[in-house]
């Protein structure tokens, strides 16, 4: 299993790939670590934060896809008809955009620290944009 440090604002989360579930976006994931972004809260699709990251490409199309995410999962929307974004869920979220629905890759999940993640997103709602560094835990196999 691989598992992830997730450094988010003033919080640090532990998460685990979905290798099996999301093989393709996963490994894709992977090439890009460590990964660092910003995340800006999701406010109209409800209680997520986000990382936009305009015409970024990982290579990857739908798998495992979801537009309602549980506290803790991590979507990678690969784009198409809106620009590619991470989003982390920290509460109910219907996945969207200006242009409507959209569903991401659920390739990550959070397995600790899920006691911050209503305060990391209220903090992102209330104080603005804040920063995030997904990086391989220490001991972690890569896939």
């Amino acid at each position: 299993m691989t598992k992830l440090k997730i450094l988010a604002g003033p919080f640090a989360f532990d998460g685990k790939l979905e290798t099996e579930a999301a093989p393709a976006t996963c490994a894709a994931f992977l090439r890009h670590l460590p990964f660092e972004g910003q995340i800006v809260h999701v406010r109209w699709s409800g209680e997520g934060v986000w990382i936009p990251l305009g015409d970024m490409q990982f290579g990857v199309g739908y798998e495992n896809h979801t537009c309602h995410p549980a506290p803790g999962h991590v979507l990678l929307y690969p784009g198409g008809i809106s620009e590619t974004e991470i989003l982390l869920a920290y509460g109910g979220v219907s996945f969207a955009s200006k242009v409507g629905p959209l569903a991401g890759n659920h390739f990550l999940t959070l397995t600790s620290g899920l006691e911050n993640l209503a305060e990391l997103g209220r903090l992102t709602l209330w104080k603005g944009a804040q920063p995030i560094r997904f990086e391989l835990a220490e001991g972690s196999v890569s896939v």
